[in-house]
Order: C-alpha cells, then sequence, then structure tokens
C-alpha cells in the first residue's frame, strides 16, 4: 500500500507573503492536491530578532484570500522548542556534534573543522552546535532536477544546528518537525536546494527516512536578484486572487484553466498538475 501523500508550506514570519512566496505556495498546494494528498500550514517563528509579529495572521488571510486551504491547525515552530532539544540530545549521544566557538568571517563558505574533536567550551564562552558531516558523496533524486550530488566535507562541511544566541537553526528544526507531521513530500524553492543534503544528514543522523523533495526555480527581478523580503518585495495583494493565480500558473508552465472563481480554478488546476511542465532552472525572470 502507497504510503499517503502529506505536504506543507512553512513560512517564516518575516512579513506579508510575496509573489515568490505565493509562487511557493501554490506549488505545494497543488501538488499535494494533485496526489490526493494532505496539505499542511508550518510558521517557522524560530527568530524573533527577525520576525514581524504582525505576519502570521497576515500570512494567514492572504492564503485564505486565495482559497489556498490548509488541513488541519497550523503548527508554529516557537511551541516546539523541547523537541528540538531532544533531537539534539540524540545527535549527541551519537557523538555526531561539537560545540564550535569559531566566528563566521574568520572561515569561508564552506566551515574547515576547526573545532572539531572539541568536548567542551570554557565557561560562559558563546559557542554554536555543528553536526559532523561524513566524509562521503550524498546524493538524492529531486523530483525536478533529478540526481543531484554533495561531496559533504567539500562542498557543505560542518553546519550550525543550535546558534550561538541558543536558537535551533533552521537545518535542524525543519528535520525535526517534518517528522512530526509526517511530511512524505517536500515542494520548495530551488534557493533552498543546498540545504537538502545538510537536512538529510540530520535525518541519516536521526536514524529516520527522509521525504522525497522538489525544488522549484524561484521568482527573480530583472537584476537576478530572488524576490524576498529582505529584498523589500512588494506583498501580495488580494483583490484579484484568480488573476493572480492563472499568473503563477503561467509561470509554472501549467495549463491555465477556464474557471472565473478561485476555488474552482485551482480544483482543475490541481487535477491538470505536471511538473514536468515546470521550468528546469533555478530561477524565473519577472518584470
Amino acid at each position: 500500500m502507497a504510503t499517503a501523500y502529506i505536504g506543507r508550506f512553512a513560512p517564516s514570519p518575516t512579513g506579508p507573503l510575496h509573489q515568490g512566496s505565493l509562487l511557493a505556495a501554490l506549488a505545494s498546494y497543488l501538488d499535494a492536491k494533485h496526489h490526493g494528498g494532505t496539505w499542511l500550514l508550518r510558521i517557522e517563528d524560530l527568530d524573533p530578532p527577525r520576525e514581524d509579529p504582525s505576519a502570521p495572521e497576515t500570512i494567514i488571510a492572504q492564503l485564505k484570500a486565495f482559497c489556498l486551504h490548509w488541513d488541519g491547525e497550523p503548527l508554529f515552530q516557537s511551541s516546539r522548542l523541547a523537541a528540538y532539544e531532544e533531537a539534539l540530545a540524540t545527535l549527541a549521544r551519537e557523538s555526531l556534534t561539537y560545540p564550535c566557538t569559531c566566528a563566521r568571517k574568520s572561515y569561508a563558505a564552506v566551515y574547515p573543522g576547526t573545532c572539531d574533536g572539541r568536548y567542551a567550551c570554557p565557561p560562559n564562552a558563546p559557542h554554536s552546535i555543528r553536526l559532523r558531516v561524513r566524509d562521503a558523496q550524498l546524493s538524492w533524486q529531486d523530483r525536478l532536477f533529478g540526481e543531484v550530488s554533495f561531496a559533504m566535507k567539500q562542498q557543505v562541511g560542518d553546519f550550525i544546528i543550535r546558534r550561538k544566541d541558543g536558537l535551533t537553526a533552521y537545518q535542524l528544526a525543519v528535520v525535526v518537525d517534518d517528522l512530526e507531521q509526517q511530511i512524505t513530500q517536500v515542494v520548495r524553492g530551488a534557493d533552498l536546494l543546498d540545504s537538502t543534503p545538510r537536512q538529510l544528514e540530520v535525518y541519516a543522523g536521526l536514524g529516520r527516512p527522509a521525504p522525497g523533495y522538489l525544488h522549484l526555480p524561484v521568482l527573480a527581478d530583472k537584476s537576478g536578484a530572488k524576490l524576498s523580503k529582505q529584498s523589500h518585495a512588494a506583498p501580495v495583494g488580494t483583490s484579484d486572487a484568480p488573476a493572480q493565480l492563472r499568473y503563477l500558473l503561467g509561470l509554472l508552465g501549467q495549463p491555465i484553466p477556464e474557471a472565473k472563481e478561485a476555488p474552482a480554478l485551482l480544483a482543475v488546476a490541481a487535477k491538470q498538475w505536471d511538473i514536468s511542465r515546470v521550468p528546469r532552472q533555478p530561477s524565473i525572470v519577472v518584470a
């Protein structure tokens, strides 16, 4: 018997949804519904200094306006701190972690393992916790990009799973919550493609199976920069949801339904959803 499809949309509440994040929400919703699956909402509120307190309510209202209705109740990462500590302890028991006092500017893109072998830090010394990666080639089949491979020590390096400020890092929290929500398929932007080997390493460390992955092209401006809240991408307006949904379907290479209202349009789009029509490229430039 095939495993039931469970997908999710997991925005960070640093601001309202923009066109790029709405595209990710739409694609993950359509993929789930095309497969007769469940679509969950998770608010990744683990970084208070960067968050907008009004963003969760705004994001929820935007999704409702586009008739992207999730199943069940939203999961807030801020309610999951004990689960992250438990996972951190599990990885420590497997001797897969070590404390690190290095400053980010002290090394290039890939951490060289300077603190590996350290099992304790001086009292009161600020430190992060890193996961030790295997010295091996890690490969997986992305549903859009095909086989993707990383040399873990050379291209990824040991990475932070708890920050110096005590906050749980994204790479650990996302795995723990995908396991909790029993996610079987992750649909997200290609900007997170290089996060996948890190997350697969966390799954391996926890001894748990990983979901499948589909990485979509992200939307970029004319300069090639990804649309993001950090680059002040405009919030998505909700005055003409069907027109905006049709536009995004076109960017994703999908047939445009004739339905006039958003619910009917989404129902047809889900039935017609075909990832072989999605552009196989890292980004799509929009005006």
